[in-house]
């Protein structure tokens, strides 16, 4: 890998940083001065698609020594909290993710954590600890796109004939911010417009609903669909799967959507009955690619039994080999967006340049559902998870909930060679999204106008935190740690040591002024009005009748004023000073989004849960 990155030729930081001021006027974007010269385009590889595009993200992750703690850059935020989803075993510590020797280096390995949880029956918590350590790296909130071209260059990590660890590389709607459970309920992965009475108490955004919230368009329903390039299972390959010719390790490639199929489910392990499943799906020759029968999708079960709801996973698995493991290989989406009216669109897998897998708009047509048209982020991370790769079912006698490495009582729980896999690093050597160039269905925005997402955050911020946060994300840094010299702000071109503290130039950021600077050229952007009020629909014979009422108010207004002029000027004159009008506005205030009144939120004779966020984890109080 060392030796191909010297090939590559660079443009310089001055051209780089000299074309994005001729061509708007700012120091920076969201491109990083180090791309090769070759990777500022790129060519689609689905065949049907003739158009050119242009580079809008990238980070090739040559500055050594980056760090991702909540606020230190403007792409990635390295998570430092507990994971509950999926069975999750691990801890994710923002010490687990750096860059080195030219690469993002996500580790993880042995080491015991304690938090606070909280058991759902007695509805008490009690101080619990996760035995592994991992790392996640999410650009939620930061960076965004709908549609275009993203591709990662990553090694796996650990032994592939060892099962245990879960790397992924995905994309998610910017609507759920991942392992944050209150911020995903009811909207992760829906990516369904139409108005469904059956289903909209399960879907939070949904098209039944007629007045606008939060900036959000009426009738229309939102949600955060999920796209996974990359899910590796690894594991004994003399273990033969059933009812594929796929055997571990294996990659995963999947678009989870909701709503999903709800009668005539196929089970895991087999294939689907004929007409049951989504179809046309499309699978790559050379990479000899095959439906995913272990993984349909998930229930979602809530009560009332009407707030339960299905999402599906339309899936395929690509048998991986140890170079996957040992070297850069390349992974790949292409994602068309829909039409307005949610027809068409397309997303396509690609390993090494081949073709994987692909699902189209008219594959959804069974339940309705649509290609994503959402805002989504990019997310790199290791998962360990007891229903990932370890021994299912339980073998007879064992008890498979003590994951605890060296002790005898879980050593038949646990995968064989899974404690000797520790530590395991997934390194990525890039990240780099393009875009078509002057298409207007490719955007980029996390709160783009067509699907905005900020009013709607910005009211549920505590879905997106944990306890003893103040606000989701942390104001990015630019300088702070201390130093001697100007080495240690990542030399005089990036920071300068000022008082023992780096300040970092213009185009850099984080406490060491290692990160170069980021943000958006081409924004498309929901322009929120005045105080935080969104427009709502409003029958026409009431929208006359309130501006009748405003214009007589205001004509009353007039007249009041007028006839106070004339009153003034026959004022007295007492001491040689004259007597002042003192009438203030008292009693007008703006009221805020704040304050506003939510009751009309609520639809009637509907069931209303109240839930707390205890730890990022929703709780029916």
């Amino acid at each position: 890998m060392g030796m191909l990155r010297n090939k590559r030729k660079r443009p310089s930081l001055f051209l780089v940083l000299a074309l994005s001021l001729l061509q708007c006027q700012v120091h920076s974007s969201w491109v990083d001065p180090d791309t090769p010269e070759d990777a500022q385009s790129t060519l689609p590889l689905v065949e049907t698609d003739t158009r050119e595009y242009e580079l809008v993200f990238s980070d090739e992750f040559e500055k050594d020594g980056r760090t991702f703690n909540d606020g230190n850059d403007p792409r990635w935020t390295a998570l430092h909290k507990n994971d509950y989803t999926n069975d999750a075993l691990h801890f994710y510590s923002h010490d687990n993710v750096i860059t080195t020797n030219g690469v993002l280096n996500i580790t993880v390995e042995r080491k015991t954590n304690a938090y606070k949880a909280f058991d759902e029956k007695t509805k008490k918590f009690y101080l619990d600890e996760k035995l592994v350590q991992s790392g996640m790296v999410q650009g939620w909130n930061k960076f965004c796109i709908t549609g275009g071209i993203v591709e990662f260059s990553a090694k796996l990590p650990g032994d592939p004939h060892t099962g245990g660890l879960w790397p992924a590389l995905w994309m998610l709607g910017n609507l759920a911010r991942a392992t944050y459970v209150g911020s995903s309920d009811f909207v992760w992965p829906y990516s369904y417009s139409q108005c469904n009475a059956n289903g909209r108490h399960s879907q939070e955004i949904n098209g039944c609903s007629k007045v606008a919230h939060y900036g959000l368009e009426p009738g229309r329903g939102r949600g955060a669909p999920e796209i996974d390039l990359l899910e590796t299972m690894q594991g004994d390959p003399k273990e033969k799967l059933p009812n594929t010719h796929v055997q571990r390790p294996y990659l995963s490639a999947s678009y989870q959507v909701a709503p999903g199929i709800m009668e005539n489910r196929p089970q895991l392990g087999f294939l689907p009955k004929k007409g049951y499943w989504y179809s046309p799906l499309e699978y790559g020759n050379k990479t000899k690619a095959d439906l995913n029968p272990f993984f349909y999708g998930v229930t979602l079960v809530h009560k009332p039994k009407s707030y339960t709801y299905q999402s599906d996973a339309l899936s395929a698995n690509m048998g991986l080999n140890r170079s996957h493991y040992l070297h850069q290989h390349k992974y790949r989406v292409e994602w068309e967006p829909p039409e307005v009216d949610g027809s068409g669109g397309y997303i396509k897998w690609f390993v090494d340049d081949d073709l994987m897998y692909g699902v189209f708009g008219e594959s959804l047509d069974m339940t309705g559902s649509e290609i994503p048209s959402e805002p989504m982020y990019l997310l790199m991370n290791i998962a360990i998870s007891k229903s990932w790769g370890f021994p299912s079912p339980c073998p007879k006698g064992c008890d498979c909930s003590c994951f605890e490495c060296g002790n005898p009582d879980c050593a038949c729980g646990i995968p064989p060679g899974y404690c000797d896999n520790f530590p395991a690093y997934m390194e990525v050597d890039y990240v780099r999204v393009y875009q078509a160039v002057n298409e207007s269905k490719h955007i980029q925005g996390c709160s783009p106008k067509a699907r905005p997402t900020k009013q709607f955050i910005d009211g549920h911020k505590k879905r997106y935190m944990i306890e003893g946060q103040k606000i989701p994300l942390q104001p990015i840094s630019r300088g702070g740690s201390r130093c001697e010299s100007a080495k240690d702000c990542g030399g005089e071109e990036m920071g300068k040591c000022e008082g023992g503290v780096c300040q970092c130039m213009d185009e850099f950021t984080g406490p060491s002024c290692l990160n170069y600077d980021g943000f958006y050229i081409n924004e498309d952007k929901q322009e929120i009005p005045p105080f935080g009020f969104s427009l709502m629909y409003l029958p026409p014979s009431l929208v006359l009748a309130v501006g009748t009422l405003i214009g007589g108010f205001v004509l009353y207004l007039i007249f009041i004023i007028r006839r106070r002029r004339k009153q003034a000027k026959y004022h007295k004159i007492s001491n040689g000073t004259k007597e002042r009008n003192t009438t203030g506005n008292k009693g007008n205030a703006q009221p805020s989004y704040q304050n506003a009144s939510t009751d009309y939120a609520l639809p009637n004779n509907d069931k209303v849960n109240t839930y707390c966020v205890i730890d990022d984890r929703l709780i029916d109080q």
